[in-house]
């Protein structure tokens, strides 16, 4: 059974077909949400799924710091000696993959060392295409759109330590008619990112083969 973190920002949408997917798997099960914001909606989802999270501000993701007090959920069991390190939590919880699901900071060296190659992100473009540091949500659909681009879709991929690169796992495509806005473009990719779940079911399947 591989336990799962997932690292998110915002709404959670992504976050919840996760933990919906997983939520009676014999393969893995979401056991940790985080998130750089303490009023972020997916801090709720996770709390309907009684799933432990915790909340940190930039500078102590950064440089790999969680004091305790973004705790969040009545069902975080931290039985002995509290971390002191965000890396501290992820070992307690024996996290073996982590997604990111809308989540906004760039991943430090650290979180790569502690799981390396089993960090995953979804991007809402085909990367290597409108990627890097500020193309993220309605940002990358609006540049699409100025762009005249005749498709888009999402890109599934391993992270490395640049922005929205790394080995892709998945891609996934979708036309865009001279009618579309970037709010009707974003529509479309909402559909496409439901295939999320599976990709991450595949390739940790895939690590113990």
């Amino acid at each position: 059974m591989t336990n799962i973190a997932i690292f998110a920002s915002g709404n959670g949408t992504n976050a919840e077909n996760i933990m919906n997917r997983f939520m009676n798997s014999d393969v893995a099960r979401v056991s940790l949400v985080l998130s750089d914001r303490s009023d972020a909606y997916v801090l709720e989802r996770a709390a309907r799924f009684g799933v432990p999270t915790a909340v940190f501000s930039a500078r102590e993701f950064r440089e790999d710091i969680w004091p305790g007090s973004g705790t969040v959920s009545s069902a975080f069991p931290l039985r002995n000696q509290m971390p002191g390190t965000i890396s501290g939590l992820l070992r307690h919880y024996g996290i073996g993959v982590i997604a990111l699901a809308g989540f906004l900071l760039k991943v430090p060296p650290y979180l790569l060392e502690e799981c390396p190659h089993r960090i995953l992100n979804i991007h809402p473009a085909l990367l290597p295409a409108y990627g890097g540091k500020g193309m993220y949500g309605m940002h990358v659909h609006e540049a699409v759109i100025s762009a005249g681009e005749k498709e888009s879709g999402i890109t599934i991929h391993i992270c490395d330590e640049q922005y929205d690169h790394g080995t892709i796992l998945y891609q996934s495509r979708c036309g865009i008619t001279p009618e579309d806005t970037p709010e009707s473009l974003a529509a479309k990719i909402h559909s496409l990112e439901k295939a999320y779940p599976e990709v991450i079911e595949q390739f940790i399947r895939s690590l113990s083969v």
